[in-house]
């Protein structure tokens, strides 16, 4: 599996465990699986919902911030990479 850099962390709500992504390239849907990397932060997750204005969405295009559940704390400015490939 490989990995694209397709956005980063623009903010985390620790209190509902929801990331907000600024989608900046490839694009992401759901079902897809994020790897977020960071200082402290080293995990993947699949993508089970999403939300942008808080409806939800299958997919969300380049220029969007998007709104995930994670399983794990993430911080602003952490990279996130979508796998692609086998």
């Amino acid at each position: 599996m490989s990995e694209v850099e397709i956005g980063h962390v623009a903010d985390y709500f620790a209190k509902i465990g929801v990331v907000a992504i600024e989608v900046t390239a490839e694009g992401i849907k759901v079902g897809d699986t994020l790897h977020f990397v960071g200082h402290t932060t080293d995990f993947q997750q699949t993508i089970e919902s999403m939300q942008i204005e808080h409806e939800q969405v299958q997919e969300a295009p380049v220029g969007s911030n998007v709104g995930i559940k994670v399983k794990e704390r993430v911080r602003s400015h952490d990279k996130v990479f979508k796998l692609v490939g086998e």
